[in-house]
Order: structure tokens, then C-alpha cells, then sequence
């Protein structure tokens, strides 16, 4: 495993020729902004010599599948998986993947907290042999554009120590940024062996990258914080708990 790398360029000889991106979204109850996303997502793209696609995970009732399903109608490259249950990111992100066609596969949060312009940084590092390349919002170079609330900011600290001693990864200065991307190999490896439908699925979805021998490097981004915060301080923080025990302890 690798820590922040800064000189991805020549650092490994696996050169990755890359002709589509598979891009997975996943969205609860996200109508009011899943548009702008997929419209930032589809000009991005359009600039690349190479073609994206872009499948959104999307459970809950409030319309967001549905709008999704009327764009994907005239958008080749727009695909929209999900039901009504609210199933979890971890279980949507696990069945985009294995849909997912592209030589890089990654995940991008709905709600747009790290622009997709962003993956001009993680390119590089796919191209030239990295495995995993994960956005970080605590390197030097990060650049959060709206912090969260200082109450939300000390709880993961907690949650990044608690972490640590329980799990390692002691490399990697972020896990929970929802901006991480992978080699098709990788991805379709690590997320046929992920089993955390919850919040913890990146801390587990890098546990089995780094027990698996994948390189993983983390990279400063932009990132901005909404408001919009859906875990429960003491229900989310016992699961949190329960959801890292598994993955210390978990045996395949």
C-alpha cells in the first residue's frame, strides 16, 4: 500500500490504455441535484479522447430513479439501477461495480462534493500502474471549499483514531471521501469480497485492497461540504462500531 505519491508519472511500467470510464453514482433520494451531477459528469467527459458511462445507484421514493430513467432514454450513456429500500451505499456502489464495463471503475458522491474535474489528478496514477487512487480532503494540496460544522469535523477525528486501532491503514489520511477510483481488475476483485452495505464500506473496500496486494495511492482534491448529513449520532455510531469489528475480524 502507498501513502499520498506525488510523481505518478513513470513509477510503474503498467501503462493502462484506457477507452471507456464506468463511473458509479449512488443516490438516495438525491432528484433535486442528480441532474446538475450527471450534466457535470457528461461536459467533463465529453472533453476526454475516451468515453465515460455512468450508472446510477439510486434507492429511496422520491422520484430520483425514476428522472434518472427518463434521461437514460435518450442518453446512451446513462444507466439507473436501485429500488424504493433503502439498501445502503456500500450495497449500491457493490452492484454498480459489477454492471460497470470500463477499464477504470470508480464512485462519485450525488450530491457532487468533489467536483468531477478532480479525476484530472487521479488519471495519471491509473495510467502508470496504480491499482486504487482515492481522493483525500487532509493532504497538503486538499482544498475544502465549505468545511462541516466543527461538532461533525471533532467526530472524525474520533472516528479516524477508533479506526486506525481497530482496522490499520494507518497510510492513508482519508477513507471516507466518496471519491475513489480503481483498475477494472482491482475493482471487480475487492468489490466481489465486499460485504458492508453501510457507511463502512470504504474503510473495508481498502482493508481488502491492501490485504490483496493492491497499490493505493491518495490524492489531494477539492471538496465541499453540503449541510445535508444522514447518519444518526448514536444509532449511526454503534453501527459504525459494529461494521468495523466485522471487518477486523472478518475471515474469507
Amino acid at each position: 500500500m502507498s501513502g499520498p505519491a506525488t510523481d505518478p508519472i513513470g513509477r510503474h511500467d503498467d501503462d493502462l490504455p484506457i477507452s471507456l470510464v464506468s463511473l458509479v453514482v449512488p443516490a438516495y433520494n438525491e432528484v433535486k441535484r442528480i441532474v446538475t451531477t450527471i450534466n457535470e459528469i457528461d461536459a467533463y467527459f465529453a472533453a476526454k479522447p475516451y468515453d465515460a458511462e455512468v450508472i446510477v445507484s439510486a434507492d429511496g421514493d422520491d422520484g430520483t430513479r425514476e428522472l434518472v430513467a427518463t434521461l437514460a432514454a435518450t442518453n446512451p450513456r446513462l444507466q439507473v439501477i436501485g429500488s424504493r429500500e433503502r439498501r445502503g451505499k456500500g450495497y449500491g456502489i457493490r452492484q454498480g461495480v459489477a454492471v460497470a464495463r470500463g477499464e477504470v471503475i470508480g464512485f462519485v458522491d450525488a450530491d457532487n462534493k468533489t467536483p468531477i474535474a478532480e479525476f484530472d489528478k487521479v488519471e495519471p496514477y491509473l495510467r502508470s500502474g496504480w491499482d486504487v487512487v482515492i481522493g483525500s480532503r487532509a493532504l497538503t494540496g486538499s482544498r475544502v471549499e465549505q468545511a462541516q460544522p466543527a461538532y461533525r469535523r471533532a467526530g472524525s477525528k474520533l472516528f479516524a483514531l477508533g479506526m486506525h486501532a481497530l482496522v490499520g491503514l494507518h497510510g492513508i489520511t482519508d477513507t471516507q471521501c466518496g471519491f475513489k477510483f480503481f483498475r477494472r481488475r482491482a475493482a471487480l476483485d475487492v468489490f466481489s469480497r465486499q460485504r458492508i452495505d453501510g457507511y463502512m464500506f470504504d474503510v473495508e473496500v481498502l482493508h481488502l485492497a491492501t490485504q490483496r496486494g493492491y497499490r493505493i495511492a491518495e490524492v489531494p482534491v477539492r471538496w465541499r461540504d453540503d449541510g445535508d448529513s444522514r447518519l444518526q449520532p448514536v444509532r449511526g455510531s454503534a453501527r459504525i462500531l459494529v461494521d468495523l469489528l466485522r471487518i477486523r475480524f472478518r475471515r474469507d
